[in-house]
């Protein structure tokens, strides 16, 4: 389990436009916004992606650097980005499903065809958003063992305005005995 305040798992993967990404080296601001996303199968996560693209330039405002990532190959990221239309999103693929599984995400099989007609890869990850600080120190973590019910980046724009305003820091550090 990953813990606030403590460091977060490695993340290397290439991107479609924005060169290779290493979080180690992403240098934002205040924060890194790593969310993980099912792939081009996923309805709801072209419908979450899409909103993301949307305030993406609110994110920048506030120091926050933004990246999706899946375990899809390039061309499938690709099908993805070219509905999305959002060339300032990073769209980050070939996530290895063991570093998915070091981030704490959960891992599916495939049940064929989804609704929209698209094959499911054989396995691939569920979805999770986790921002990051500078230091590599995890901030903010969910994961999902569904596509369902993600949380709303609007929310966590309002959420990162009061914590930068107030200097707030991570929370559910405590990792002694209970």
């Amino acid at each position: 389990m990953l813990l606030p305040r403590q460091p977060v798992p490695s993340l290397r993967v290439p991107t479609l436009a924005h060169g290779d990404f290493d979080l180690a080296a992403d240098a934002a601001t205040h924060f890194t916004m790593v969310v993980f996303y099912r792939g081009l199968h996923c309805p709801i996560c072209l419908k979450y992606l899409l909103e993301l693209g949307r305030l993406q330039p609110e994110f920048d405002k506030r120091g926050v650097k933004v990246i999706a990532v899946s375990s899809d190959g390039r061309e499938r990221a690709q099908a993805m980005a070219d509905k999305l239309n959002a060339p300032g999103l990073r769209v980050g693929h070939d996530l290895l499903l063991a570093n998915a599984r070091e981030w704490g995400l959960y891992i599916s099989s495939s049940r064929g065809k989804t609704s929209i007609g698209i094959e499911e890869p054989a396995l691939f990850s569920e979805p999770g958003v986790f921002i990051v600080r500078p230091d590599g120190s995890l901030y903010y973590g969910a994961v999902q063992t569904m596509p369902f019910a993600r949380p709303r980046f609007d929310e966590l724009l309002a959420a990162l305005d009061f914590a930068l305003e107030k200097n707030y820091p991570a929370r559910g550090e405590y990792a002694g005995a209970v």
